[in-house]
């Protein structure tokens, strides 16, 4: 299986896109099946501050409840609204329309800190050898 070459990931298994100066995260296709369908997401409030590594929501789903961990520091500046209706979304496109927030980086360079696609899959390689 693939992941996506154009976003940077966590070993937490959070995904980010830098697109216009704003990154935007959700959670990673391994995550989505690791947890089951997902049948409720919590987001924070736009003007909510991050440190990286630290918990900004929690997804859950049939099998568990999972926080989400933001991959850089930052001020979120827009949710995905359509998560609160159709949190299926995110199992449906992980890396699409099941973002879950966008942020304003306090430092880019935290970005370019993060695993490329290869580094992802090594890690996941090493997690189930």
């Amino acid at each position: 299986m693939g992941y996506p070459s154009d976003v940077r990931y966590t070993r937490e298994h959070e995904w980010a896109r830098m697109e216009n100066g704003l990154i935007t995260v959700g959670i990673t296709s391994y995550a989505t099946e690791q947890l089951g369908d997902v049948v409720f997401v919590e987001l924070p409030a736009i003007g909510k501050k991050f440190e990286a590594a630290k918990p900004f929501g929690v997804v859950e789903a049939v099998k568990t409840v999972s926080d989400l961990y933001a991959p850089i520091s930052g001020e979120v500046v827009a949710v995905n609204e359509e998560l609160s209706s159709n949190p299926a979304l995110v199992n449906q496109e992980p890396y699409g329309e099941g973002w879950m927030i966008r942020l304003k980086p306090r430092d880019t360079a935290e970005f370019n800190q993060l695993l490329t696609n290869r580094d992802y899959e090594k890690l996941l390689e090493e997690q189930h050898a």
